[in-house]
């Protein structure tokens, strides 16, 4: 199994931006999809801690796949099949292992930032019949309340500044430019999904923007 190597240049990151994230450890992850190592961050600001999917030599001049993926309690691990959560952070594993290079930055920002009993107080109002849009804004909170900035800099400790982002959501995107990596390339990411994401969806594309085909 591969060891990680970083090549980090001087101006990775950008010069003046502050690194608010630590590095804890890294260890072999052999799994399903593939072998990886798996390193373990700190947030120096919060109580938030992030865990990250490597794969391969990481290189500032290669643009290189990464994927920033928010933590689904119930899809990612109980398989729900509300969201399509789970098979596209198995897709992103496959997608990486076969490029032989790439991150997965797993953050925890459960149910776009509101926690997941919160979730599932919104869960409960989807129920009713709001979507997931309406069932936030219910509770009080943002339609999406989530942050970038700490992944961008945990891809800035791996040694990237290019990078090729797995995502249909431009939000997303924005704020990894505004942190100062170069996006090279977006990569769709649409999975095959059962009847019930099927309004999950439309909803990310028609109320949120998501840039999605189907």
């Amino acid at each position: 199994m591969e060891n990680l190597t970083i090549d980090k240049p001087v101006d990775c990151p950008p010069a003046g931006r502050i690194i608010t994230v630590e590095r804890v450890a890294t260890a072999n992850l052999p799994t399903e999809r593939g072998n990886f190592r798996i390193a373990g961050y700190r947030s120096l600001i919060s109580d938030e801690e992030f865990v990250v999917l490597i794969k391969g030599e990481m290189r500032a001049e290669v643009p290189t796949l990464v994927r920033i993926h928010s933590q689904c309690l119930t899809g990612d691990v109980f398989g729900s099949i509300k969201c399509d959560c789970g098979p596209q952070l198995h897709k992103a594993m496959e997608m990486i292992e076969a490029e032989g290079r790439g991150a997965i930055v797993y953050q925890q920002q459960e149910g776009r930032g509101i926690g997941i009993l919160n979730k599932i107080r919104a869960y409960a109002l989807q129920d009713e019949g709001a979507d997931t849009v309406e069932a936030n804004e219910k509770l009080g909170f943002a339609i999406d309340a989530r942050t970038y900035e700490q992944c961008a800099e945990i891809l800035f400790d791996l040694g990237l500044c290019q990078v090729k982002v797995i995502s249909n959501n431009p939000d997303k995107l924005r704020a990894l430019e505004q942190a100062g990596l170069t996006i090279a390339e977006r990569i769709p990411i649409e999975v095959e999904t059962d009847a019930p994401a099927a309004h999950y969806l439309k909803v990310k594309k028609e109320k949120m923007g998501h840039l999605l085909n189907s």
